[in-house]
Parts: C-alpha cells; structure tokens; sequence
C-alpha cells in the first residue's frame, strides 16, 4: 500500500467552516468515486501545537488529505480516470493551494 497525502490551504474568501462544509460534503464523495481508491481519509486542523526548541512552518494548513492505493501504479491509473478529474477540478474552486506527498507508512505503536 502506498498513500498520497496532501497539504490543503483554503482560498482566503472561504472560512474554515465553509471550507470544511465543502470539503467534506461536495468534495468528498467526488473522492470516494474515482476507482481504485483504497481508503480516503480528510484530516480537518482545528488547532496547531508548536515544538518548544523550532521554529514554526512557513505556512499553517486547513486539511491534510490521504489517498490510500494499492500501489504507484494503480494510482497513477487512478488519478487519470474521468472522476479523479472531476474531484481535481472542484478542488480548485475552495483550495489556495496543495502540496503532495508518496508516502509509505511504519507503524511503531499499535493499540
């Protein structure tokens, strides 16, 4: 399993609360309808914590996003089809700006 993770800022016309409205009930089930999506899971910031001995980032973020696949290549499939670009096209309309990553996940503490 591979995850592509995403870094959302919202447009600066839309207030968290708007943002996260549309996010979650206009965005989302675009993303839960491009095929080969394994899981889909929208993280919402409602708060930021600070390391004590860091500097904090350059920008603060709104929703951090993960796509979970069976591998690059069937998210590379994935993310061609007619749907996935649909979600990338309603993404533009509430999000400033993204920022993604391929990630590979380790576990270290299970519950």
């Amino acid at each position: 399993m591979i995850k592509r993770m995403g870094l959302l800022k919202r447009k600066p016309e839309f207030t968290p609360e708007q943002f996260r409205k549309h996010w979650l009930e206009i965005h989302g089930p675009l993303g839960q309808n491009v095929p080969g999506v394994r899981r889909y899971v929208q993280h919402h910031v409602v708060g930021e914590t600070r390391h004590p001995d860091l500097p904090p980032a350059a920008q603060s973020y709104d929703g951090i996003v993960e796509l979970w696949f069976d591998d690059e290549d069937a998210m590379k499939k994935a993310l061609a089809t007619p749907e996935a670009k649909a979600m990338f096209a309603d993404g533009t309309l509430f999000i400033e700006s993204v920022t993604s990553y391929i990630v590979e996940s380790e576990v270290l503490v299970h519950e």
